[in-house]
């Protein structure tokens, strides 16, 4: 498998990222959920984007530090709010000078990371960053086995004057996946780029142990519903000791 560059992901989505996903994520409830971990503490979030969940947070009086590798989704950022602090850097091994109450990784963005290897040491990251008490938040997709359908296109979004698809495949053995969204429009077709490795919530609680975390909760989404077999996405929350 080629190597997929999350610079490139950055570079080719940060202009558009916030019209297309606007209203496919439950935003006001992570950020009430977030915020009440928050409490009257600092908050930090892995894979911080174009700031879709820091920017409420810190509107809601959090102090938010937000890390991402990529300059043009940090430009967006900064472009809505200089209330979040941003810092440039790899997640999995950025060093801050300071303890959170919580830190928190969305919308499937630790697939991002390429390695097991890198997904293990994330955990450890935040680990390191989290206050004693403090919490490492995550929200995923529930990871499920490839199925023969893998490689289809499905559809993301239809609007009067362009079709959003997505499609991509899994290696079974590895969990790497690489995929694209396709967006059909009136200028064209252009594609988007994904890569990075799936992980499986269970997967995620010996990531956990191996950081020194323990899991504390699971729901099926950010309103706390129960978490489920037929659910399609996880919230896990991990305490540090």
């Amino acid at each position: 498998m080629a190597t997929f560059d999350p610079r490139l992901y950055g570079a080719r989505w940060a202009e558009n990222y916030d019209e297309w996903h606007k209203g496919l994520m439950d935003d006001e409830g992570a950020v009430a959920a977030l915020a009440g971990f928050a409490s009257d503490g600092p908050a930090l979030e892995f894979g911080v984007g174009t700031g879709r969940l820091a920017v409420p947070l810190a509107e809601r009086g959090v102090d938010v530090t937000g890390v991402d590798i990529s300059p043009e989704m940090l430009a967006k950022l900064t472009e809505k709010s200089a209330a979040v602090t941003v810092v440039e850097a790899d997640m999995a091994t950025v060093s801050l000078e300071r303890e959170f109450a919580v830190a928190f990784i969305a919308f499937n963005s630790i697939f991002i990371l390429e390695t097991q290897e890198e997904q293990v040491e994330l955990f450890r990251n935040a680990a390191r960053h989290l206050r004693p008490g403090g919490r490492f938040v995550l929200e995923t997709v529930v990871v499920k086995p490839p199925s023969q359908d893998q490689g289809k296109l499905s559809v993301v979004k239809v609007e009067a004057d362009q079709v959003t698809l997505s499609g991509g495949t899994t290696d079974p053995v590895t969990g790497n996946y690489t995929g694209t969204w396709m967006i059909i429009g009136t200028e064209g077709t252009r594609f988007y780029p994904m890569g990075g490795r799936t992980v499986t919530h269970h997967e995620m609680d010996l990531m956990a142990q191996l950081a020194g975390l323990e899991r504390e909760d699971r729901w099926g989404d950010w309103k706390g519903t129960p978490f489920g077999p037929k659910s399609e996405l996880h919230v896990s929350v991990y305490r540090k000791p």
